[in-house]
């Protein structure tokens, strides 16, 4: 059924293990506070925790018989766990055939974000592993991603989002995006502008730092008027742009980066500040296509 414009549901991939839910808990939270509707999407190419085959090898309508009715018991467990704790929010599941990237691929088409949880992987293995997940769907999302760890993590009493500024269009789309969950949140936005120093310091430093400044400035220029309630904080450091990120993430509610988002090998480069943050921030990411 098609979603009323404005109406984009939140979409979150449930992992079959009950014990991580820290993404369900994320989006079902950020659908009650935005009032959107929630899916959630268990994708199934392999046998989900409680299926335990009895007697000889099942044959193949056994085997597939059991993953659809252990999925649909995990499914259904975990949408009423949501209702129970957000009695308005509008809750439906979908459990669907395939793999994880592919399913919450189709699904970010008419979604107002993706969430999913953190398998905390290292790099070589998000991209090549058969479980990798984060990465592929990043690249070829068309909406927001967001990436919950399932660590604990204790943001500052005094709450606010980080979001990476580097002057592009790319960041710009993020910055739209931070200010807009900054004000949802009731928080504070720290934008980040992250200098790289020369390596051979043959460039005058001051007039770099203002340079970098008024980058800054303008890339976040008319969105205060647009948010006047949410307080803005911009800050010029130096460093490696995904250690300095993923530093200011240690007591933030999130940390939001844009991405290119092309898709391929290319669109998913190792050493791409939005997927770097992603394997390194101690904080809930929100990468961010160009609009």
């Amino acid at each position: 059924m098609a979603q009323a414009p404005g109406q984009e549901p939140i979409v979150v991939g449930l992992d079959p293990d009950p014990g991580r839910r820290a993404a369900l808990d994320w989006a079902a939270d950020e659908a009650d506070r935005r009032r959107l509707p929630l899916l959630v999407a268990l994708a199934q190419n392999v046998p989900t925790p409680g299926y335990r085959p009895t007697g000889g090898r099942p044959s193949w309508e056994e085997w597939n018989d059991a993953l659809h009715a252990t999925g649909d018991r995990v499914l259904k467990e975990a949408v009423a766990s949501v209702e129970s704790r957000h009695p308005r929010l509008r809750v439906s599941g979908l459990l669907a055939e395939g793999h994880p990237a592919w399913v919450l691929r189709e699904q970010a088409r008419n979604a107002t974000e993706v969430v999913l949880g953190s398998w905390r992987l290292n790099a070589l293995q998000e991209l090549f592993a058969s479980s990798a997940v984060t990465l592929p769907l990043i690249a070829h999302a068309p909406c927001p991603v967001v990436v919950v760890p399932e660590s604990e993590h204790a943001p500052r009493r005094e709450p606010y989002f980080v979001v990476g500024v580097d002057g592009s269009r790319h960041s710009a789309a993020a910055v739209d995006f931070a200010f807009d969950e900054a004000a949802v949140h009731g928080s504070a936005l720290r934008a980040l502008y992250v200098r790289q120093p020369p390596r051979l310091g043959l460039v005058d430093e001051d007039e770099a730092v203002q340079e970098c400044r008024r980058l800054l400035s303008e890339t976040v220029a008319g969105r205060t008027a647009d948010h006047p309630e949410v307080e803005l904080r911009q800050e010029v450091v130096p460093g490696h742009p995904v250690q300095a990120l993923a530093e200011a993430s240690e007591h933030a509610l999130g940390l939001i980066v844009g991405t290119h988002g092309h898709g391929g090998f290319t669109g998913m480069l190792l050493g791409s500040v939005s997927q770097g943050v992603v394997l390194h921030a101690r904080c809930p990411v929100i990468t961010v296509p160009r609009a």
